[in-house]
């Protein structure tokens, strides 16, 4: 193997595919990456055997061939480099790569390529999705997705086609995001798989301007969902197991509603977030109804330390209903508000003791819903 890449894009390459090498392999050749030539393009290939990550980046291709290498080695070198043509040359007799770039000369010893598990690559495109709304779609329900796995099913996004709708949901038991789309294709019987939410972190991260659009290649005979984008290729396993029916945990009515603008409403809740954080970041909402006519309702956001202090934020609002007093873990607040891409947000709750249900104002493609906290904390 001889070929010539630039360093920026090699570097780009193994920042993308780096994300799926275990920091703890099983085996020492899944701490490598696979690098291959392919059609005047360098394929680089890296996998923990539940994710892998297959990218193409330009390259001149003098001699074809295919070698794994350290990934952490290789991607801090490359890092390091100036930024300018590299050089690679493998030598088989000893498994070991040359990279020269300008007065730099490295020698990295790899593993031989046929020691490299199989990755799986293209497939059928069962959905088409734009890229800019599936990053969206993703960045809008991974976030409630559980970073504990003492119930594995939910620390991953239930995603479901039915119809020409497309559904991603997460909870983790004390928080839900569902986000909807539409889409062109038509499925006459639903279709639906939990895809663990450190893959659609990857996905949502790799999505670029120039991917219009990312096509799905969904389940066949194998328990596996592929991405594939403009240059890379992102396949996963499915987590096993049957996600909770979300859908009855949205409430259909309110006792109390308020819209208020996203910006305010978050800046009132980081700055009491602050004190929270020493009462399991818990804080208090209050929402009070207009005193007269013509005149805005109130809502408060307070975050109160016995030992340092407190904050309370006040903001005007549309309420309607009853006045409310209800706390809520303020970070869950903070993370909805963040992907929320609205400039008005509504907040809906039956009373302190129910959820509170979070959703863009104009939009109904987009629902949350945080289980209240004890007002006893």
């Amino acid at each position: 193997m001889r070929l010539s890449v630039l360093q920026d894009k090699l570097a780009r390459g193994l920042s993308i595919v780096s994300r799926a090498v275990d920091n703890r392999p099983t085996l020492p050749v899944l701490g490598n990456v696979l690098l291959a030539t392919e059609d005047a393009r360098l394929k680089l290939s890296a996998t923990n055997l539940e994710m892998s990550i297959t990218t193409w980046i330009g390259a001149k291709v003098e001699q074809e061939g295919a070698i794994t290498l350290p990934a952490k080695t290789l991607a801090d070198l490359v890092n390091n480099l100036s930024p300018e043509r590299v050089d690679m040359t493998l030598d088989p007799a000893t498994q070991t790569v040359k990279v020269q770039c300008g007065a730099t000369t490295s020698n990295i010893k790899g593993i031989d390529a046929s020691e490299f598990p199989a990755v799986p690559e293209g497939g059928d495109a069962d959905v088409v999705v734009p890229g800019k709304v599936l990053k969206e779609m993703i960045t809008q329900s991974v976030f409630a997705a559980a970073k504990e796995d003492n119930r594995p099913i939910l620390t991953g996004v239930y995603t479901q086609f039915d119809g020409n709708v497309m559904t991603m949901a997460a909870a983790d038991g004390y928080r839900l995001a569902v986000r909807t789309t539409e889409i062109e294709q038509h499925f006459g019987k639903p279709v639906d798989m939990v895809i663990p939410a450190r893959t659609l972190n990857e996905v949502a991260r790799i999505i670029g301007e120039d991917d219009d659009v990312v096509t799905i290649t969904l389940p066949g005979d194998r328990d596996m969902v592929l991405f594939h984008m403009k240059n890379t290729d992102v396949a996963s396993q499915l987590l096993e197991g049957r996600f909770p029916d979300f859908s009855a945990i949205i409430p259909r009515s309110y006792q109390t509603s308020t819209v208020m603008y996203t910006s305010d409403l978050l800046s009132a809740c980081k700055r009491a977030e602050i004190f929270a954080r020493d009462s399991a970041y818990s804080a208090k909402l209050y929402v009070k109804p207009a005193g007269a006519p013509g005149e805005p309702g109130i809502v408060t956001v307070a975050g109160i330390s016995a030992e340092r202090g407190d904050n309370q934020g006040m903001l005007d609002a549309t309420v309607e209903g009853e006045p409310l007093n209800i706390s809520f873990n303020i970070k869950y607040l903070i993370e909805v508000l963040n992907v929320i891409g609205s400039d008005r947000v509504v907040f809906e709750s039956n009373g302190p003791a129910n959820p509170g249900v979070i959703r863009p104002d104009g939009k109904d493609d987009f629902v949350s819903v945080i289980m209240p906290m004890s007002l006893n904390r």
